[in-house]
């Protein structure tokens, strides 16, 4: 297989996992990991962003602390918006079609509002996944820091794939950035940004088998001249 192969199926093998075995992952994987990760390109070299694992006592009370404000409906203002607000029609085409594949592979109805809960809850405790990661960056930092960090992100799950680990971004945990600070001890300058499940897939599990479909190429690229 040339290079270029290997890299597109490695590319294609990447999917979200929300489903984990117990396996522990060992340190001297995570830590080669990361450092593949930030490979990635960045303005000026800034390298920009943090990646902070969280375990024991400290990821429990964490994921116990954002559980109980989801269920309450707490709100927190978030550190910046990640959605367009309104949404655009075509995007929320788009947002709805990747939850159905979601709940469908696990057989929750869209009228199952409590199932739905109780599976979206599990962003909370990073699917149980072995490793879990809050993923920070610098107030102060420019917008084109942030694209940065995802270059970085995109990376780390890369490589996580390539050394036969699974993985799945997790947006959620952006919405109680106050809550992180606290049970991390963070200062006001750090801006959440998401979390990272970190492990080995279950295949025993049917949300391992949710698929998501990308745009044609001919919706985002385009030749002038």
């Amino acid at each position: 297989m040339s290079e270029v192969d290997a890299f597109g199926a490695l590319a294609r093998a990447r999917t979200s996992v929300r489903g984990f075995t117990r396996e522990p992952v060992p340190e001297v994987l995570l830590h080669d990991v990361l450092v593949n990760a930030r490979l990635a390109p960045s303005g000026a070299n800034l390298q920009p962003g943090s990646f902070i694992q969280v375990r024991g006592a400290v990821r429990e009370s964490l994921s116990l602390a954002m559980s109980a404000a989801y269920r309450e409906g707490v709100a927190e203002p978030e550190d910046y918006s990640y959605f367009p607000d309104p949404m655009p029609g075509h995007l929320r085409r788009r947002q709805v079609a990747a939850a159905r594949a979601l709940y469908d592979s696990i057989g929750i109805a869209r009228e199952d509002r409590a199932g739905r809960d109780q599976q979206f809850e599990r962003n909370f405790r990073f699917f149980d996944a072995p490793v879990a990661l809050v993923v920070t960056i610098e107030r102060g930092m420019g917008s084109g820091c942030f694209m940065d960090l995802g270059m970085a992100l995109y990376g780390l799950l890369l490589a996580a794939q390539s050394r036969g680990l699974a993985s799945c971004a997790i947006g959620a945990l952006a919405s109680y950035p106050t809550l992180v600070r606290s049970h991390l001890g963070l200062g006001a300058e750090s801006l959440v940004v998401c979390g990272v499940a970190l492990g080995y897939a279950d295949p025993a599990q049917a949300v391992n088998s949710t698929r998501t479909a990308r745009a044609e190429l001919d919706s985002y690229f385009k030749v002038v001249g």
